[in-house]
């Protein structure tokens, strides 16, 4: 789901398409093996006006993810098209790191095509068109792809040690994310734990955190959508488990503003956990 702002574009792409698988904290996968299929709709004020699908899957030792999404109608405002985006990784000291990030976007003012490479969170290679507009954009270094997430990386959200995964401490975060043109931050902060019920599938508790958008490098300044979306709105993630993990994914994501509100909601949301095939 391309946008036609810079990293407001990248920020609400891989929000709207609920993409997301995380890096940054323990895990407690080894013994089982899970598949998340979800569906999510996207309204502003009430009428919608996009979709997006995500599939991941979690072994013992590697995950793969994939999501796609679409826009139209009102929200062509802020994001218009359709994209699919994919990451793939393994679980390395208690974390989930990507290895390949891929992203095929296509709207009516941009197209995109990029191929990423990473190892141990740095990013060692990238394959990607130029961005088409000509109007300069804030410079990206070499340090600013180090100690990366890519978007699908950047929001499944790993809970350690034994206790409770709907937790104050699954919000408590700052998400690094490079997305192959663009570097910003996603601040996480707890705001309350509550209750979710999908049309299909899971239902029980959730952990709501705000969410602050911050750009560093590769975005235009003058953005009128990075701009906006960086000046303190009122942003809700609402992440739920992922059964027979330590996993929370997102629910759930609402943009507070004067228009009407932007709401990204699962009405599908199954995971179904088994047992890791036993080594003879």
């Amino acid at each position: 789901m391309p946008f036609p702002h810079s990293a407001g574009r990248a920020f609400l792409h891989a929000i709207s398409a609920i993409a997301f698988v995380a890096a940054g904290g323990a895990l407690d996968c080894a013994q089982a093996q899970s598949r998340l299929q979800a569906e999510y709709s996207i309204t502003m004020a009430h009428i919608t006006v996009g979709k997006g699908v995500w599939v991941t899957e979690i072994g013992p030792d590697q995950y793969t993810a994939t999501a796609s999404g679409s826009a139209s109608g009102i929200l062509s405002v802020l994001v218009s098209g359709e994209g699919v985006i994919s990451t793939q990784g393994a679980f390395k000291d208690g974390r989930l790191l990507p290895a390949v990030f891929t992203s095929k976007m296509d709207s009516s003012d941009d197209k995109t095509d990029l191929r990423m490479r990473f190892e141990n969170g740095n990013v060692v290679e990238l394959a990607a068109e130029a961005p088409s507009d000509s109007e300069p954009r804030v410079p990206v270094t070499e340090a600013h792809r180090q100690g990366v997430l890519d978007p699908l990386s950047a929001l499944l959200i790993p809970v350690g040690g034994t206790g409770e995964v709907i937790s104050v401490e699954a919000c408590q975060r700052t998400l690094p994310v490079f997305d192959g043109r663009r570097r910003y931050d996603l601040k996480l902060a707890f705001k309350r734990a509550d209750k979710v019920k999908a049309d299909k599938g899971y239902q029980g508790g959730a952990v709501v955190c705000s969410l602050a958008f911050q750009p560093i490098a590769g975005h235009r300044p003058t953005s009128a959508l990075v701009k906006y979306l960086s000046q303190g709105r009122d942003i809700e993630l609402w992440l739920a488990p992922i059964a027979g993990t330590r996993i929370l994914a997102p629910f759930r994501l609402s943009i507070t503003n004067l228009i009407g509100n932007i709401v990204i909601n699962a009405g599908k949301f199954e995971t179904v956990a088994q047992a890791s095939p036993k080594t003879p």
